[in-house]
């Protein structure tokens, strides 16, 4: 992949200039000091991959990825100093399109650089994702399952690139007060699960949790996908994680909690499929629109990366095509009558 460094420190330009050439792989096009010349840059010459940092003068990573996104969209992995010290601003720039985030890695005395793995792994990753995406034909409709609790509502979420600042609008509408329980996949590094947990909740004011193997859906409760593993109804309605299918490009896959759900839930559903770049959610909103759930995806308009929604609208898998400020009073109209 080509790559624009932004960081206006020099010994970290000079340790990510170092991993991405020493990998054989990658070739550094441009190095920008501050958000405001990335942005520049990024609308002149458009690498595959932008490493951008969060704390700089004149603008901000945050901002920098929103103009990218708006007007040269490209590949974001946030490189900061601190992804934990960071958090808020990590899924800011999330929700404005960012894919992922790491430790900058560092360049020590005698030269030696410490956290370039990390970085070449999210890279690895990237690279995966703006390629090609094997495309897998839509499931039959599901067969019947076993047992869950019977009549209970439940809304299912997946949302990808751009999500975090999505989310945080559907569930603020949701509001605190819901007494819906909801299962969510966002793509997101297992590392930053609990921290986007929390954070959305602190946005929102709805209780978010990371899902644990056992949980039921809990009324009034988020129950976010937290391991690398796939979330999962099983057929007695709790939840659980699996490894299978192994292949899948991604891990938590929306596919997988969707199609599960289609299987093992027998109450009232609405499933939503949010901005993401790639096709994951399509089959799965398809095999729950044959179960009887209610769809809905986003519309284009609104999507950071209109990936996701688009493949489920060409599948026919949604029902409802929203724009996002319709998907929040659309979830709260689900909600059962008091």
């Amino acid at each position: 992949m080509t790559v624009g460094i932004v960081n206006d420190m020099a010994l970290a330009v000079e340790a990510l200039r170092r991993v991405v050439v020493a990998s054989g792989q990658h070739e550094v096009l441009w190095i920008a000091r501050n958000g405001a010349e990335a942005v520049e840059k990024c609308a002149a010459h458009r690498p595959d991959c932008v490493l951008m940092d969060l704390i700089m003068p004149v603008m901000d990573g945050v901002e920098a990825t929103r103009q990218i996104m708006a007007h040269s969209p490209c590949a974001i992995l946030v490189v900061t100093a601190t992804v934990d010290g960071n958090a808020g601003k990590v899924f800011e720039a999330m929700g404005h399109g960012a894919l992922d985030a790491v430790n900058t890695p560092r360049l020590g005395s005698t030269g030696d650089i410490s956290g370039g793995d990390g970085l070449l792994a999210k890279m690895a990753t990237i690279a995966r994702l703006i390629g090609p995406i094997p495309h897998r034909p839509a499931p039959a409709p599901p067969a019947p399952g076993s047992s869950s609790p019977a009549g209970q509502p439940l809304i299912l979420i997946g949302s990808s690139t751009g999500g975090p600042q999505a989310l945080a609008e559907i569930l603020s509408a949701l509001g605190p007060d819901s007494r819906l329980p909801v299962a969510l996949v966002q793509h997101v590094d297992v590392e930053f699960a609990v921290g986007l947990a929390n954070w959305l909740e602190t946005e929102t004011g709805v209780r978010v949790r990371v899902a644990c193997t056992g949980d039921s859906p809990t009324p009034g409760h988020v129950h976010l996908a937290g391991t690398s593993d796939h979330l999962v109804i099983r057929p007695d309605g709790r939840f659980a994680y699996q490894s299978e299918p192994n292949d899948a490009f991604y891990r938590p896959s929306v596919d997988v909690l969707f199609e599960s759900a289609a299987r093992h839930w027998h109450g009232p559903m609405l499933a939503v499929l949010l901005t993401g770049m790639g096709r994951d959610g399509a089959r799965g909103l398809l095999a729950l629109k044959h179960a009887g759930a209610d769809t809905i995806a986003q519309d284009q308009d609104s999507c950071i990366v209109f990936g996701m929604p688009k493949a489920a609208i060409e599948l026919g898998a949604a029902r409802h095509v929203l724009p996002l400020h319709d998907i929040g009073p659309a979830l709260r109209a689900f909600a059962p009558a008091r």
